[in-house]
This record gives C-alpha cells, sequence and structure tokens, in this order.
C-alpha cells in the first residue's frame, strides 16, 4: 500500500486553541455524533451504579417491542401490587389503573416512574426479575460491555452497574433507532389522571436552558450520586454526554451546561470532502483507461479542536497502480485523517467509475510500461 499525502485546502480562520476540560464528575464520557469523535472520557469503562439514568435500556427494550409489533401505544397494562407499592420516583399508578403504554412511556421519561417500570416490565416479561435478564442479554448485544441489571428501574441493587460509555452508546442507540419515540425526552411536563401535580415537571435540568438540549435521563441515588445522560444539539451537530457522582442537583445542572458549551464551541465540524466528489486519480494497471477517479459514499466531516487547523494531516492509502477491472463503488483504499488529540479518522476510499479491463494490445503495452518503469526505477534515473 502507499500513502499519497493530500494538500489541504483552506479551512478555517484562526481561532483560539482548545480548552481542555476538567470536570467535577468522577465518570464523564463525551461523544460528537456527526463525527462519531470521543471528546472526552474520565474513567468511562468503569461500572458504576447508574440510578434511574438505566431506565434507558427499559425504554430501548419498550421501544424495541412497538417496533416489532409485541407492543402497541394504545395497550393498557395492568398494576401490580408490587409497582404500586415502589418506592423512590413515582407516576402514582394505582391497582385499579389502566395506564396505555404511552402513558408508562412518557411517566418513565418525565416522571422517572419506578412503579411504571415495573409495569412495563412485567407486562412484556411476567415478571421483573425476568425482563431485567432480557435486558443484560440485549445489552451484551448491543455491545454494551459493562452493563449488568438487576432491576428494570436502576434502584439499588448489589451487581446492578453500567458504564458511562455505555450509557452514552445506549442514548446514541435510542436517537439513531427510534426517531419516532425519541420526541418524548424533550416533554418538560406530563400530567398523569391530574394525580400529585407537583410531580409533574422533567427532572432533566437541561431541557429548561437554551443550548439546544433534547434529553435523555437524570439519575440519582445516595451511592451514585448525580447523573445525566444528555443530548444537545447546534446547527445540525449532535453531542451526547454523560456525567455521573457529581454532589447535588445543583452541581449536576451546572456542570451538565458547561460541557455542553464547551462541546459546541472548543470544536468545529469542517467538511473535508464533499459527498460524491473525487480526492484525486490514481494509476490504473491494464485498464481502459489509464486513471481512475477516487471518490468516499457520505463524504468526509472531521472534528477539529480550534486552533488545530494547520496540524490536521489527510492521507489517501491505496494500492498503486490499481489492477483492471474495475467496477464503480468498488473500494480500493482509505482516505485517514489525523486530528491533534482525537483518534484517526478512516474512510473507505471508493472508484468513482468503471475501468474495464484493456484487450490483448493495451495489455502489453501497458507490460511494456510497467517493465519500462521498474527499469529506471532499478536505474536511480
Amino acid at each position: 500500500m502507499r500513502a499519497f499525502l493530500l494538500r489541504l485546502f483552506a479551512l478555517l480562520s484562526l481561532a483560539a486553541p482548545v480548552q481542555a476540560f476538567e470536570t467535577n464528575a468522577t465518570s464523564a464520557w463525551v461523544y460528537d455524533v456527526n463525527t462519531s469523535t470521543v471528546l472526552m472520557s474520565k474513567n468511562a469503562d468503569v461500572p458504576i451504579p447508574p440510578a434511574s439514568m438505566s431506565k434507558l435500556m427499559t425504554l430501548y427494550m419498550v421501544f424495541e417491542a412497538l417496533q416489532n409489533g409485541r407492543l402497541k401505544l394504545t395497550d393498557t397494562l395492568p398494576v401490580s401490587t408490587r409497582a404500586w407499592q415502589m418506592g423512590g420516583s413515582k407516576m402514582f399508578v394505582e391497582p385499579r389503573d389502566t395506564p396505555t403504554v404511552d402513558q408508562l412511556i412518557k411517566g418513565v421519561i418525565v416522571l422517572s416512574g419506578n412503579d411504571a417500570c415495573v409495569v412495563l416490565a412485567e407486562g412484556l416479561a411476567g415478571t421483573e426479575e425476568a425482563f431485567a435478564r432480557q435486558m443484560t442479554e440485549r445489552a451484551k448485544t448491543l455491545g454494551l460491555k459493562h452493563s449488568v441489571f438487576k432491576n428494570s428501574t436502576g434502584w439499588p441493587a448489589e451487581g446492578h452497574v453500567m458504564s458511562a460509555e455505555d450509557l452514552g452508546m445506549l442514548a446514541m442507540l435510542l436517537i439513531r433507532d427510534f426517531p419516532q419515540y425519541y420526541g418524548n425526552f424533550a416533554l418538560t411536563e406530563f400530567r398523569y389522571m391530574d394525580r400529585v401535580p407537583s410531580n409533574r415537571f422533567n427532572r432533566n435540568p437541561i431541557l429548561k436552558l437554551d443550548i439546544g438540549a433534547d434529553g435523555l435521563k437524570t439519575g440519582h441515588t445516595q451511592e451514585a450520586g448525580y447523573g445525566l445522560v444528555g443530548s444537545a444539539v447546534q446547527n445540525g451537530r449532535r453531542v451526547i454526554f454523560v456525567v455521573s457522582g457529581l454532589p447535588s442537583d445543583t452541581a449536576r445542572a451546572e456542570e451538565s451546561e458547561r460541557i455542553v458549551n464547551w462541546a459546541f464551541r472548543q470544536f468545529s465540524m469542517e467538511t473535508l470532502v464533499p459527498a460524491g466528489e473525487t480526492v484525486l486519480e490514481a494509476p490504473v494497471w491494464l485498464g481502459t483507461r489509464s486513471r481512475v477517479g477516487l471518490t468516499t459514499k457520505d463524504g468526509v466531516n472531521v472534528l477539529i479542536p480550534a486552533g488545530s487547523q494547520d496540524q490536521v494531516k489527510v492521507e489517501a492509502v491505496f494500492d498503486s497502480p490499481i489492477p483492471a477491472p474495475i467496477a464503480k463503488g468498488d473500494p480500493v483504499g482509505r482516505l485517514v485523517v489525523t486530528v491533534p488529540g482525537t483518534q484517526e479518522a478512516v474512510t473507505p476510499l471508493l472508484a468513482a467509475e468503471d475501468v474495464p479491463e484493456a484487450g490483448f494490445a493495451g495489455r502489453m503495452k501497458g507490460a511494456v510500461m510497467r517493465l519500462g518503469h521498474k527499469a529506471v526505477e532499478a536505474a536511480g534515473l
């Protein structure tokens, strides 16, 4: 494989250097969705008690059941004595009630209802214990490496853990897989049967701020401290973040706002290669054409820390010459973008057009030319 360093066109005007973020959270993870870039990671792979933030996994299971037809939003579910007697945050369902799945989802998201979680868990799996086992197994298949569930609510239980990274990746999956239900996370209040009106407000503090926030879930227990899985969108760019272990709800709100502001102000998303644009032309071996354009499927967007534009390096890596025949869309190499302080971004390079194999005369001519090039190289000319 050969690497060809590409000359970067002017990207941005000069900006102040990026400022490192020192978080007060014991665990934190910040992720730029558009460019798949981890902006910050602090103890992000350490399993911790997730408190009510693990309700996101309960919701994922419910949304999947809606998607595959096991549930409908209009279905009603019975309220067991166990659900009714749940402590902590509640939707205040009672045994005589028959809440709809839609109401229960809002009860989980807006009111953080432990009782609503149990109703949904029992409705899907018969018992909460069985549902928790299903949650754990599904989490493994989703790639959540540090998640084990003992209940549907996040109620303190030995061995009930998630990592900050798992929580953040789960948030991304909810946004990606269930856009039709994700809007519930932005609801600021929900009244159920006009019971306990003071309990109708969403506990997520960033929804009240003018920062583009649209989710997701708070959590708090004495052991876990105060935590939040949050997401915000500004100018079409989405950031997801997780914080945990903060000492108060005020500290959680302040830290969350600081993280969102930092993520959007200290990094900019730049389009290095627009979708469909030819990146370069590569030599072809024994084809009807001597060169083929290389392009990308969706273009190349990268996140660049402020003040680091002149340190970005772009390399096209491919075998040269590329042997014919070549079909349009064939992967023939990769584009590697190196940005200071972040992981390399690798994008497949695709052939922009068909290049059939040359006929006999063309192949003979190509072979002679190739031998001539090798002779020149060997002579050091």
